[in-house]
């Protein structure tokens, strides 16, 4: 994938700064999802930041699986996450990492904040340690376990590792001020029991260490200047940095944070997402209507244009919600130059050309890109009978129609002009076929009389269409800011109905015939398709051809 210019940012400023008080700081970040669901267009934001200033200081980049969790965690996700990160062209310069590769390390560590007097074992069960936490006027309550020796910690804790407790009955909890402002310094949990086996180290453990003590000690031990995260975790920084600091690691990475991506008409929720996948509600996490990067790849989607949605959204610190149509603007500007176009009739209607010989056909070229001068033409066989789509043809025309209608003439693209002639009908009053006489003299020039024709139409050969499904792909949600969703409501209540429509025996152009999965056209007058990747013989709609987004 060609690269841009990398265009600066405050986190660059940040950067900047730190390596004019430190010429020698080789830069390292990193990208650490929790295998236990799908990457979605959020973490190509966050992807795209971490690589982006790995490149532009020369430094490193690594992907850490977060699998410190082992109840939804699972090696499908770890698969996926890697698939997706070499599709968006962003493989680790700095190598793959797992969490759980940290569990020693991470034990060790509480063992010495147990000695030093900075951490104790809790028995107070999750609804006492909410109650005994207060709230944001009120300071918390010591926990009547806070003033435990260390060898009676270091007891219980060695005995939490060996599986003597229960789920739930002791957490290991840092001591720092249960008086303190910010809510997450109130003596954090930071071990905690749970007996399920892990995708990777199997039964090894029955106690996990949680986000905010492993992740800080992954940055440390990996060599991470900057842990570069989302806005949710600015009120988790000081704990990040009192866990590095009592630790005594000598080389500190900073975690400094950004505003998350929010896109209208999207859940970012991977609980959500996993719902929906659970309860059949998609087809799949690759559901063309998710917003996962696999959802947007069968879809159609690039890695230059979601990148270049990211890149155009801006990295800031504020909230925000973009605009899907920005996105979608930015697979349409890349296709409408890169696809090639084919026809597709996708209401059919049969277009009898009476003054044409019934055994004869003729080629006419067609131009595959007007966009690149290189991309050549391909020739469309054209026979005496002909389809057309039905939205191209009006017995009773509204005003200003400009397609074929009694006593009119359109152009057939690239091809002849035709003149109404007659209509057959089915017994329900519905249209079976239009006759037109062809201006054989027009070839796919104009009339050599000189009268203007208004209309231009597509067509196809009857005889050598082929047949397939097209899908036609909407918003999943009706909502356009998820955020602003009432109390009272759920997800489920903004589902569209119309989300994804499937119209079954569409005609195509031959060529289309020999498209692979993944393959993505312009359907000329229509939009943008690519061959799907899961279904044969059909084509999902991309993007329609109207642009109403500004142009950059």
């Amino acid at each position: 994938m060609e690269e841009k210019e990398i265009q600066g940012n405050f986190i660059h400023d940040i950067i900047d700064a730190d390596l004019a008080a430190d010429p020698n700081l080789k830069i390292h970040t990193r990208f650490p999802p929790e295998p236990n669901g799908y990457l979605h267009i959020g973490s190509a934001k966050a992807i795209r930041i971490n690589t982006q200033v790995a490149r532009k200081y020369n430094g490193l980049f690594n992907l850490r699986y977060d699998d410190t969790n082992p109840a939804k965690e699972d090696n499908e996700y770890v698969r996926s996450i890697y698939e997706d990160l070499k599709w968006l062209g962003c493989e680790p310069t700095g190598g793959v990492f797992y969490g759980s590769d940290y569990f020693e390390k991470c034990y060790e560590f509480a063992i010495k904040l147990i000695k030093e007097g900075k951490a104790y074992v809790d028995d107070l069960s999750a609804d006492e340690m909410r109650e005994y936490r207060g709230n944001l006027t009120t300071p918390g309550k010591e926990s009547p376990f806070r003033s435990r020796s260390v060898e009676e910690n270091l007891d219980l804790f060695e005995k939490m590792k060996n599986g003597e407790f229960e789920d739930g009955s002791h957490t290991l909890r840092a001591k720092i001020d249960m008086a303190s402002p910010n809510m997450n310094m109130r003596d954090p949990a930071i071990y905690r029991i749970v007996h399920t086996s892990h995708h990777r180290q199997g039964s090894k453990w029955c106690i996990y260490p949680l986000y905010d003590y492993a992740h800080p000690i992954q940055d440390a031990l990996e060599g991470i200047t900057h842990s570069l995260c989302s806005l949710e975790f600015e009120n988790h920084r000081p704990l990040y940095e009192w866990v590095v600091d009592n630790i005594g690691f000598e080389k500190k990475p900073k975690q400094r944070e950004f505003a998350r991506l929010n896109v209208t008409h999207t859940v970012m929720s991977k609980r959500y997402l996993r719902q929906l996948v659970e309860t059949g509600l998609v087809d799949g996490w690759d559901d063309p209507r998710m917003p996962t990067l696999c959802g947007l790849r069968r879809r159609g989607y690039t890695p230059e244009s979601i990148f270049d949605f990211v890149d155009r959204a801006g990295v800031a610190k504020g909230y925000s919600v973009v605009d899907i149509e920005l996105l979608e603007h930015c697979i349409r500007e890349e296709l409408n130059t890169s696809a090639d176009r084919r026809i597709a009739v996708m209401k059919p209607v049969k277009l009898i050309v009476d003054n044409y010989p019934e055994d004869k056909v003729e080629y006419f070229d067609l131009p595959n890109n007007p966009q690149k001068e290189d991309a050549g033409t391909r020739k469309l066989p054209f026979t005496r009978e002909l389809v057309i789509d039905a939205d191209d043809f009006a017995e009773v025309p509204p005003p200003k129609f400009f397609r074929l209608k009694p006593d009119g003439e359109v152009r057939l693209m690239g091809a002849y002009i035709v003149k109404f002639a007659s209509i057959e009908k089915n017994s329900d009053g519905s249209v079976k076929a239009v006759h037109v006489t062809a201006d054989l003299e027009s070839g796919s020039g104009n009339p050599v009389d000189g009268r203007k024709i208004k209309g231009t139409i597509h067509w196809l050969s009857d005889k050598f269409a082929g047949t397939c499904d097209i899908m036609l792909y909407d918003y999943l949600f009706t909502l356009v800011n998820i955020d602003d969703m009432p109390e009272d409501k759920t997800y489920n209540d903004y589902l569209n109905p119309e989300s994804a429509i499937k119209v079954e025996g569409c005609r195509i152009e031959p060529a289309l015939a020999e498209a692979a999965a993944g393959d993505k056209f312009q359907f000329v007058r229509n939009g943008y398709y690519v061959k799907d990747t899961k279904n044969p013989n059909t084509f999902n709609r991309i993007v329609g051809l109207k642009d109403s987004f500004p142009k950059a």
